[in-house]
């Protein structure tokens, strides 16, 4: 090859060489651009399969309003199929919600303006669904009509609900019936109540300036706080059977209606002297003296333990607003929290659901199974849509331990502060009472938080009476009519 063909294929060589290196970032570029574009793409395929719906079924969502130019806002449903929220057009082709039974469920359907409350938020995505056939899609679009919303089958059953909703009568409180083993709510009734058919000017009401501390609308089975009194007792109990595994039988007070414990004066209701007690008397009586003797022995950064894995401090696992309970005692707090503590008064505060819970765990060989009002989802022709199942939230006491407790809470019902509504029942219950000091003016609230067929539990029940030493009508007294309602047969259905 002549040498100056050599020269200039080195002179070439070297112009590529150069090249190459100019133009690698380019190269590279390119390719993080293509990298960017396809997992871009994949992502929204991604997204657009599995989370959209979620996305646009989100409360929050405004979107979902759109759809109420071609559907009509669907049913809500009992388990036993009574309609509890419906939509009717008029004349002009107005929609409004109706409510048939106005009150009575109020707070756990709640309403459908104002930004929505219970079930309407909770469901407001399904509701705004149509599944009916294709055909009907057609004719109504063709006509100009809606297509009639999905159906929300609830949990709730009807007799229970009215059961435990003219039990409660003119009184403030609450009452939540659940089933332990699958975590589905039969009932919650929260009084004072409104009627959501009336929503427009009960809302202007309560944020008036006369009605501004107004607290009807609030669902006190989920968002109210209150003292949990004796109920308490059953963690407290926990924890000693968790420290006292061979020798909690051994357990032995005397009680002589009040006494001082940790420079705090205790005494039990009515000064009553309940003698000498073992630890299952202690709990079927509700003796203070005992349980505020046995707690200031107790390791208060274990029992601490117990009642965060009760969901103390801790949201619970429900898809509806709730509060969150409060327990504050550890080992570095005041020894003279201590004694009110461990009986249930001090700082604790807890709400109805959670209380209804902690038992629902206990019936259940300490797992706890998550709460739920929705059972099912249907289009408005009957097809089934999407069934919800039961889920496990975990194991939150030792089996063990609850083996041992349940006998000591069935004792409540058979000759303790529960026998005398629930003692002699044609079914057996366990469970405990409460009454807590709301304020120093002698004004109390009742609790009472059981379960019924001891051998193998059905129901869940927890009550709180606001203000009953002006009623007289105590929780375990509700508490027995909707056990009863239950077992006549109306309360059962699936």
């Amino acid at each position: 090859m002549l040498p100056e063909m050599q020269a200039l294929l080195e002179k070439e060589r070297k112009i590529n060489k150069r090249n190459k290196v100019k133009n690698r970032p380019i190269v590279v570029m390119t390719y993080l651009s293509v990298i960017l574009f396809m997992g871009m793409f994949a992502w929204i395929i991604y997204f657009m399969v599995h989370d959209s719906e979620s996305v646009v079924a989100n409360s929050a969502n405004r979107r979902q309003d759109a759809f109420s130019d071609v559907v009509e806002r669907g049913e809500i449903v009992t388990s036993d199929g009574t309609v509890i929220a419906k939509s009717e057009m008029d004349d002009s082709g107005n929609e409004s919600r109706v409510y048939p039974y106005a009150n009575e469920f109020s707070h756990v359907v709640g309403f459908n303006e104002y930004g929505r409350s219970g079930i309407e938020l909770q469901e407001n995505f399904v509701l705004m669904r149509s599944h009916v056939n294709v055909l009907e899609k057609f004719q109504n679009s063709m006509s100009g009509d809606k297509n009639p919303g999905d159906r929300v089958v609830t949990s709730l059953n009807f007799d229970l609900q009215e059961t435990a909703y003219n039990a409660l009568g003119n009184m403030q409180g609450a009452v939540v019936a659940i089933e332990p083993d699958t975590g589905r709510i039969l009932a919650m009734v929260s009084k004072p109540d409104y009627d959501p058919n009336q929503i427009e000017s009960v809302w202007e009401s309560v944020h008036s300036d006369e009605g501004s501390g107004s607290t009807v609308l609030l669902n006190r089975a989920t968002q109210g706080l209150y003292a949990p009194g004796s109920t308490f007792k059953v963690l407290t109990t926990m924890e000693y059977l968790k420290e006292h595994p061979y020798d909690y039988e051994d357990y032995s007070y005397t009680c002589e209606g009040s006494s001082i414990f940790n420079n705090v004066s205790i005494r039990c209701s009515g000064s009553t002297a309940h003698g000498t007690e073992s630890l299952a008397d202690s709990l079927a009586h509700s003796c203070n003296t005992s349980y505020a003797n046995l707690g200031i022995t107790e390791d208060m950064d274990s029992l601490h333990s117990v009642c965060e894995r009760a969901l103390y401090n801790k949201k619970l696992p429900f898809d509806q607003d709730t509060s969150v309970s409060k327990f504050e005692v550890t080992s570095s707090s005041d020894i003279s929290d201590i004694p009110q503590t461990v009986i249930g008064q001090g700082n604790t505060l807890i709400s109805p659901l959670h209380n209804a819970l902690i038992m629902c765990a206990i019936a259940n060989g300490g797992v706890l199974m998550k709460p739920r009002l929705i059972d099912k989802v249907e289009s408005a022709d009957g097809a089934l849509i999407k069934k919800e199942h039961s889920s496990s939230y975990g194991q939150i006491f030792d089996s063990t331990e609850v083996s041992k407790i349940i006998p000591m809470l069935e004792g409540v019902s058979t000759y303790g502060t529960a026998s005398g509504n629930l003692g002699g029942k044609p079914y057996t219950t366990a469970g405990k009472t409460g009454t807590a000091e709301v304020d120093g003016e002698g004004h109390l609230n009742s609790w009472y938080v059981g379960f019924s067929n001891v051998d193998n539990p059905d129901l869940v029940v927890c009550v709180l009476v606001e203000n009953y030493d002006a009623y007289q009508v105590s929780g375990s007294y509700i508490a027995s009519q909707v056990f009863d309602t239950y077992y006549n047969g109306k309360g059962d259905s699936q």
